[in-house]
């Protein structure tokens, strides 16, 4: 990695409160973000000049289970192997071992997660939903086709991040994704339960079940609702979702085509088409643009 390293009266102006090994990146204590294992932090990247990420996790916290640390280094070393345009970039990582956190720097979405952005934009066209739509299913493509096949097993659109001044989404927080062999088969029972597949139940299951969290996540984007909002507790969703019971939000997608479109995505795992093919859809195909603007 190129060397950026700051000299000491770059310290005493730059106002971070930690900077990485290398001197390349400098955190701020501003949080973008937070969950049950991981803080996201603002970061700046002094070589290129550009906003990143900055993704800390306290291993302490793990210190009793091995298995969850190897499964987030796990993580990281998947992040850093994958290139593709609509997949989270993974720049740098490292474990600080005086202070126990495994920290990695990532590409800054400005605008958040799409849920968060949706939210905020109540009035969206069908043509924006589209091209959003698009640029998942081709992150999704890409980790499906991989060799050997990656499953993300924990799409929503917590984890679906955007960059709203030009539109572009991709997809990150990869850590609970699986690498699968030629069988395009996993056994292991992890995710979140409004946009979990019926056959992840099972924990016998391929990388159709992202199509599946994919169809959810269109759901939300059309309504604004999580799904199964209508359930207070895991174990009623497990029961309608294994019951083929539908969310009460897709009665209120008003667009027909849109409806059937997500009911594609979240059918029986055998009918469900492949990322591939729901790009091929007449439904995606209408969208009149050109997706290369998107790329930057």
């Amino acid at each position: 990695m190129p060397s950026a390293s700051l000299d000491s009266s770059d310290q005493d102006t730059e106002p971070f409160v930690e900077i990485d090994p290398s001197g390349r990146f400098g955190r701020y204590s501003d949080l973008l973000g937070s969950g049950a294992v991981k803080r996201v932090y603002r970061a700046f990247d002094l070589l290129e000049g550009t906003d990143v990420a900055w993704n800390q996790i306290q291993l302490r916290n793990f210190g009793d289970n091995p298995s969850f640390i190897k499964r987030l280094r796990s993580e990281v070393g998947l992040l850093e192997s994958l290139k593709n345009d609509y997949i989270i970039v993974l720049y740098s990582y490292w474990v600080d071992r005086e202070h126990t956190t495994l920290n990695f720097i990532t590409e800054a979405c400005n605008s958040g997660t799409l849920r968060d952005y949706r939210n905020k934009h109540r009035h969206v066209s069908m043509k924006a939903l589209k091209k959003w739509s698009r640029q998942i299913l081709k992150g999704l493509e890409y980790l499906h086709t991989h060799d050997p096949c990656i499953i993300h097993r924990d799409l929503n659109c917590t984890n679906i991040f955007i960059n709203g001044n030009h539109g572009k989404v991709k997809i990150g927080d990869l850590g609970l994704a699986t690498i699968v062999g030629k069988s395009h088969a996993a056994h292991s029972l992890l995710g979140t339960p409004e946009y979990m597949a019926p056959e992840l139940y099972e924990e016998d299951y391929t990388e159709l079940v992202d199509i599946y969290s994919f169809g959810m996540c269109l759901l939300e984007m059309a309504t604004m609702e999580i799904p199964y909002r209508e359930c207070d507790s895991i174990a009623k969703i497990y029961k309608k979702v294994t019951t083929g019971v539908k969310p009460q939000a897709m009665n209120r997608v008003s667009d027909p085509e849109f409806k059937a479109f997500i009911e594609r995505c979240i059918g029986q795992p055998r009918a469900r088409p492949s990322a591939s093919d729901l790009l091929k859809d007449p439904f995606l195909s209408e969208v009149d643009y050109d997706e290369s603007d998107l790329i930057g």
